[in-house]
């Protein structure tokens, strides 16, 4: 049910957003705090400044280009970053070790492109785990080359939520690894 909410998310975002005026328009909507419900409340969730957007482009750059000591300076030092298969890596510094080791051993190349991005102000969280505040969504196709001469074209949805400081300090990637680790393996 999620892939389907997200695919049409992403379908109604492409459809509408054909220029800025669109995204400038949501994010004055999103600074204006007397939006609310017909109730009377805020809303549930709304949109979130664009700064997140480009915040978000240039993680994906930095991350991209394999520069994780300047990649790890968007994340608070206790960020969690989680995979959909249910593994996870807590704080700045193992995070940024873990992508070092990937760059060093794994990964020759990325290229990311189509990059899709919502930013998103959770005003209510509906259930269950979510948070409240700032997430920014991403969906990025991802062409990879791997040091074993294996090359793999998939794409990857990333949440990133924000603290009070606009630092990184959770991060859920929904990707398929199995393809990788199989493209990886010596």
């Amino acid at each position: 049910m999620r892939k389907i909410f997200s695919a049409l998310v992403a379908s109604a975002i492409m459809a509408s957003c054909n220029d800025d005026s669109a995204l400038k328009s949501a994010s004055e909507t999103a600074k204006d705090s007397s939006v609310t419900t017909s109730s009377g409340e805020k809303p549930q969730s709304e949109f979130a400044d664009a700064k997140y957007i480009e915040m978000g482009k240039r993680v994906s750059q930095q991350f991209g280009a394999g520069d994780i000591d300047s990649w790890k300076n968007n994340f608070s030092d206790n960020v969690v970053y989680l995979w959909s298969a249910g593994d996870s890596i807590v704080g700045k510094e193992a995070i940024a070790n873990y992508w070092k080791d990937r760059w060093k051993n794994h990964v020759d190349s990325l290229t990311l492109s189509n990059d899709i991005w919502l930013p998103i102000k959770v005003n209510r969280p509906q259930q269950g785990p979510d948070v409240e505040g700032v997430w920014l969504l991403n969906w990025h196709m991802v062409h990879a080359k791997y040091k074993t001469g294996k090359s793999l074209a998939f794409w990857v949805h990333i949440d990133y939520h924000f603290d009070a400081n606009d630092k990184i300090d959770r991060a859920i990637s929904y990707v398929d690894r199995a393809p990788i680790n199989a493209a990886t393996k010596k």
